[in-house]
């Protein structure tokens, strides 16, 4: 039987690692670093390692808002949803993330944009 995304990817162990380092990318990032500025780092890296986790077949259980809800009224713009997506890229490929899973995670992430963009 083939592995789960969630086991190809390391684990709750190697996601955490991905989605902190994308997390330090998006802070750094000129394009959309303002937009998190005044978070909780902490809790906002434990949310999206748990996203990640959730969303790519393991056992975690993402508690935080679904993404219409946490970006409504935010005007997300596509370069925005780019840089951010540009970031996790970054995060997986730093991090030793094989090209299939980097890209089956993008698909996923591209999955969301509707809900991400100007709701």
């Amino acid at each position: 039987m083939p592995k789960s995304l969630y086991e190809r990817l390391g684990g709750q162990q190697g996601i955490r690692a991905v989605a902190h380092a994308a997390v330090d990318n998006h802070l750094r990032n000129p394009v959309v670093g303002v937009r998190f500025q005044d978070s909780d780092v902490a809790k906002l890296k434990d949310l999206a390692t748990a996203f990640f986790c959730a969303g790519s077949g393991g056992p975690e259980v993402y508690e935080g808002r679904d993404m219409r809800t946490a970006h409504r009224g935010m005007n997300v713009n596509e370069q925005e949803y780019l840089a951010v997506m540009d970031d996790v890229v970054d995060a997986m490929r730093r991090h030793g993330v094989g090209p299939q899973e980097q890209s089956d995670v993008v698909a996923i992430l591209y999955s969301l944009k509707g809900e991400i963009l100007r709701v």
